[in-house]
């Protein structure tokens, strides 16, 4: 199972990986959800006892919400053609009206807005680069005329051409569920305020990652309100996942709505200060001169490329230099290859 929508920096292909060394743990906790790409990549023999993942990126973490609550709202509002003026609209509303209405999450843990969620996931999937919500484009609206203009007040969008390439179809698609008949909407089924037909299979899909979410809880906030004693306490083992930002200096700016570019720093030493607890297994993700410097001999490194990306860093994607300087620190606890404890460590 894999998200629904393209995010930079996902970690879908090591996903088997980082899940060797963690093992079948009895806590999980991602506190950079993105694309939630290695909690959907879990084996499914796991128990899952306990997962939790969260994002400060509201737009995020309110998809995951919705969509593991109303799947079937969600597509609706996400089943739309690629239109460059939709999208240039549909921006522009989601970084105001749509940022205004996602206020509720951080009162309401249940609350969600299916028709925010539908835009948003539509809008990245036909997005090429950086960008896409994080507000710092030069068009905003005039809330006299609700027409666009040119201006540096207010939640400014960029205007981008939608993505002509293989991938700019709009979501993701697959075949829709041919087993047991009870898994499809009903002819009749129409939600209040919402489109009322959307893409079978896209409907499918959106049900099978609600299946998957049911018992995982999301958060929105800070990654550390997820990673304090209180929270990990739970379990003989505890696996946690670190994919922070890049920091700034190695990589392009507004590629995520909520984008603080020396987070990776803390979350080192976050990591460094807790690899040693017998209980942990500690995934740390990213680019190599951000932190091999600074890691202790004890945790075992692994070296890859990530997957090549359209345009290059100053367009939103990965170039091919930052391409091979992907690393997965794991920390001493985490397993082998052949699933036992590394009792020795080291750099691989």
């Amino acid at each position: 199972m894999k998200a629904p929508f393209p995010w930079f920096g996902g970690k879908r292909r090591v996903a088997p990986l980082i899940w060797s060394a963690f093992g079948d743990v009895d806590n999980y906790v991602e506190p950079f959800a993105g694309s939630l790409a290695v909690l959907l990549a879990r084996p499914t023999q796991h128990k899952a006892r306990a997962e939790t993942v969260n994002d400060a990126d509201q737009f995020l973490a309110n998809f995951w919400r919705a969509i593991a609550a109303d799947p079937e709202a969600v597509a609706r509002w996400a089943d739309w053609p690629v239109n460059e003026a939709d999208l240039f609209a549909r921006h522009l509303w989601l970084v105001n009206t749509g940022r205004e209405r996602l206020s509720n999450m951080d009162i309401d843990p249940e609350w969600f807005d299916a028709k925010v969620a539908g835009w948003w996931v539509w809008g990245i999937c036909a997005w090429i680069g950086s960008g896409w919500c994080s507000g710092t484009g030069p068009h905003t609206q005039d809330t006299a005329s609700q027409l666009p203009h040119l201006g540096n007040a207010g939640r400014g969008v960029n205007r981008q051409l939608p993505h002509l390439g293989d991938a700019g179809r709009g979501v993701n698609r697959k075949l829709p569920h041919l087993g047991d008949a009870g898994r499809g909407v009903p002819d009749d089924w129409q939600p209040a305020s919402v489109p009322t037909s959307a893409t079978p299979g896209r409907v499918s899909t959106f049900i099978d990652i609600a299946d998957r979410l049911r018992n995982v809880r999301v958060c929105c906030g800070n990654w550390d309100r997820v990673v304090t004693t209180g929270a990990l306490n739970y379990g003989a083992t505890v696996g946690v996942l670190l994919d922070p930002p890049y920091l700034g200096d190695v990589r392009t700016s507004d590629l995520y709505a909520t984008d603080d570019h020396h987070i990776a720093t803390q979350v080192r030493e976050w990591a460094i200060a807790n690899g040693d607890n017998p209980r942990h297994r500690i995934a740390l993700c990213g680019y190599e001169p951000e932190h091999i410097d600074h890691m202790p001999d004890t945790w075992r490194m692994h070296t890859y490329s990530a997957s090549k990306s359209y345009g290059s860093a100053a367009g939103g994607g990965v170039n091919d230099a930052n391409r091979a300087l992907e690393r997965i620190w794991f920390s001493p606890h985490c397993l082998t290859a052949d699933g036992q404890l590394d009792m020795f460590g080291g750099a691989a």
